[in-house]
């Protein structure tokens, strides 16, 4: 008798908080370089999380004339590099999700304060190869959200959202997906709001 060809992945929702500062804190760049890596999410002057995050450089002046380049790891530990246009007043925001990150390099002197972090989105993979997506199992938080499962990259096309609801204690969901399941042709991952959901189970072959 030949066997199921459904595998799973088990994915724990990241808990951490946005934290605007969380990778560097808050200095005045004098000149290009890079940015410390000091904030509280450091260790050893790099930054590792437990699930991707979109990163955050925030300039207090008007910093839309130079450039920040993240570099670190995606949510498949490859290695990835962004460039950011500086903002004013405001946050630049990575589109891309980091695992990991090892330097933000500035390409000129900032117009004042400027800080590096989190914000509050959060992506894991599921599969990085090719798979049809067939059910999820949900185990739901004290927070509502919705799970977008992306296709190609944390950062990709939505082939599927979910929303979760929040309970005061803990409820459990599984949920087929009908038919031949939906195909992900160059990877399956799930992006979310932080705490939006407690565990998730997604099966998949």
């Amino acid at each position: 008798m030949a066997g199921s060809d459904v595998q799973s992945t088990f994915i724990t929702a990241d808990t951490v908080a946005l934290d605007a500062n969380g990778i560097s804190t808050s200095a005045t760049l004098g000149s290009g370089g890079t940015l410390t890596i000091n904030g509280a999410l450091h260790s050893g002057g790099t930054v590792t999380l437990s699930s991707g995050r979109q990163v955050t450089v925030t300039s207090a002046g008007n910093d839309t004339g130079i450039t920040f380049t993240v570099t670190g790891t995606d949510v498949n530990a490859a290695a990835q590099t962004e460039v950011l246009t500086g903002a004013s007043g405001a946050a630049a925001t990575s589109t891309k999700y980091f695992l990991t990150i090892t330097e933000i390099a500035n390409s000129g002197a900032s117009a004042g304060a400027v800080e590096a972090g989190i914000n509050s989105l959060a992506a894991d993979v599921i599969f990085a190869g090719r798979m049809r997506l067939r059910a999820i199992w949900v185990k739901d938080s004290a927070s509502a959200g919705t799970l977008e499962f992306r296709q190609e990259s944390a950062a990709g096309t939505a082939n599927l959202k979910f929303d979760t609801i929040a309970v005061s204690t803990w409820a459990f969901r599984d949920n087929d997906i009908p038919d031949e399941g939906i195909l992900f042709v160059d990877g399956g991952y799930v992006q979310y709001t932080v705490a939006t959901f407690d565990t998730l189970t997604a099966f998949y072959n």
